[in-house]
């Protein structure tokens, strides 16, 4: 984890810093408030970082609010993920945990304060009526026929709607601000709906449901929030957010500011596509490796820190742009590196026949990791038959080709020199079994007689070979800008192949999530579907970006 007091946070900083000095503030609250109608993603990820690293930095609070004002599209599942998936990142959330709905009660009150004070009306306007009179970003609005409703017959409808007694869609609560606002937000905005749904927060008993632009700067004001940091699609609301929370006179009431949201190419961030997605049957449910949620994301097998630096390093601004994905694979490539075990893996297996070797096995060993010797080594068998890659051995090599071929001498990673002296093809054609012999001065893979080999290949005991599942994951998403057509005509075919093989039998009773680097195929996160007989392992990223090469 991020140590967040070095963390520099930008124009944010100079935001609350400056709070800080002029004795505004003397303590610093934020919140991240997710809509529980969808699994987080890696753009929430930032947001989560900026406010949760924020608190930390200031020696704040940061508050976990749910914005569950939207029954139809809410549900306990993603409020549950929701809440995992932050502390899966690092966060504690088990402290300051709020829900719109608890504070309904007090948002309705609020209301009948604003009809009293002239500010909000009952209007029956249709939606498509609505629509004509709200005017365009060229065109002024015009006021509705019922704007002018007397306060007592605002009153008593607003009550109505609330019991129930009238049907959805037939009447809203709007402020009354001014219909000719160049902002479009300003325009005698929605601030509550009929809406007859269970609420799976409070159950039954309310018939209305307030707009999250009118009940997100209660929610802030009534939590005493210091500062309310947002995306910058929420700017132009700004406005609304400040005219709401100064006719309500909260105190000190919390600012408002939108630094950039997190765009990544190669990938959509908008929950109604990813749910899409999902229910569509595109991928395998939320957590699928391919998608670009925080849950996807930990299944896949990237490392919690290594997203959290990426997201801090693509940096707080104020304008938006698109970050390239290899930069996150770049920041999980360097975590891993540091992290990852090293083992042998064969994704798509050849027999290896070594006919001068005697012994009925012989155990070498090998580092765990090189980037950190302390670790030790692990031992490896090796034995008269050995399992390698196909595409190590050819028949017809390229030039240039570094592997086995018939007479050409490789190194065996961490054991001997081996070279090839015949093969097998079957009926097909294909090889089948590789015979070789070894050079036993050249144990560990090196030899003082100055002979050079230039290939090094990975190899597994057939002996000792524990059967694996490979699912080679790639990205969803043929083109980097997915969403310039229909998004679900972008995806990459081959986001994901499954190959059967083998891994080294150490590997047996490893946690889910346990990272390996395999030599050449990149490095691999043990999935949530092995067992003890066959493992299934995820690649979590290339050992480099070979995307579209």
């Amino acid at each position: 984890m991020l140590n967040f007091k070095e963390v520099n946070f930008g124009f944010l900083d100079d935001i609350i810093s400056d709070d800080l000095k002029s004795g505004y503030h003397k303590d610093i609250i934020t919140r991240f408030p997710p809509e529980p109608n969808g699994y987080l993603h890696i753009g929430h990820a930032k947001a989560i970082s900026v406010n949760f690293g924020l608190a930390a930095k200031y020696d704040g609070k940061c508050h976990l609010r749910f914005d569950d004002t939207n029954p139809e599209k809410e549900d306990k599942e993603y409020v549950e993920a929701i809440k995992n998936d932050i502390k899966w990142l690092g966060f504690n959330v088990s402290d300051n945990i709020y829900y719109a709905s608890e504070y309904f009660l007090e948002m309705y009150n609020f209301a009948v304060k604003l009809i009293k004070d002239g500010l909000a009306y009952v209007c029956q306007l249709s939606p498509e009526e609505m629509r004509e009179y709200r005017g365009t970003l060229t065109t002024p609005g015009k006021d509705s026929p019922y704007r002018n409703r007397s306060i007592v017959d605002n009153i008593q409808m607003f009550q109505e709607m609330k019991a129930g007694l009238h049907n959805e869609g037939t009447m809203v609560l709007r402020l009354k601000i001014d219909m000719k606002s160049p902002n479009l937000n300003m325009r005698d905005p929605i601030i509550y709906r009929i809406l007859k749904q269970v609420h799976h927060h409070i159950g039954e008993g309310w018939n209305i449901y307030p707009m999250y632009d009118y009940a997100h700067p209660i929610e802030d004001a009534l939590e005493n929030i210091t500062h309310s940091f947002c995306s910058l699609e929420f700017e132009d609301h700004r406005p609304l957010y400040d005219y709401i929370l100064k006719n309500l006179e909260f105190d000190k009431p919390p600012k408002q500011r939108e630094f950039a949201r997190l765009n990544i190419n190669y990938t959509v961030m908008s929950k109604r596509k990813l749910l899409a997605l999902v229910e569509e049957g595109l991928v395998e449910g939320w957590d699928d490796p391919r998608m670009p949620t925080i849950s996807g994301l930990k299944r896949r097998g990237y490392p919690k820190d290594a997203i959290i630096k990426f997201v801090i390093e693509a940096g707080i601004a104020k304008s938006n742009s698109v970050v390239d994905i290899a930069q996150l694979e770049a920041a999980v490539r360097e975590e891993l590196n540091y992290t990852a075990v090293r083992g042998m893996a064969v994704v798509d297996p050849i027999k290896v026949i070594v006919t001068n070797f005697e012994k009925e096995i012989e155990w070498l060993e090998v580092d765990i990791n090189p980037e950190q010797m302390d670790l030790g080594k692990r031992k490896v068998p090796f034995t008269k038959e050995l399992y390698i890659e196909k595409n190590d051995f050819s028949l017809d090599p390229p030039k240039g080709y570094r592997r086995l071929f018939k007479g050409n001498e490789v190194r065996f990673k961490g054991a001997y020199y081996l070279k090839c002296e015949d093969y097998k093809l079957d009926e097909n054609g294909e090889v089948v079994e590789v015979y070789c012999t070894y050079d036993e001065k050249t144990k560990g893979g090196w030899t003082d007689d100055g002979r050079k080999v230039k290939g090094t290949i990975q190899w597994i005991s057939v002996e000792h070979a524990l059967p694996s599942e490979f699912r080679l994951f790639d990205r969803l998403f043929r083109d980097a800008n997915p969403e310039k057509d229909d998004f679900r005509d972008n995806i990459n075919p081959e986001s994901k192949v499954v190959k059967s093989g083998f891994v080294e039998d150490f590997l047996r009773g490893s946690d889910v999530g346990h990272a390996c680097q395999f030599l050449r195929n990149g490095y691999f996160a043990l999935d949530q579907d092995s067992c003890d007989d066959k493992l299934v392992f995820n690649r979590v990223v290339s050992l480099k970006d070979s995307f579209n090469k």
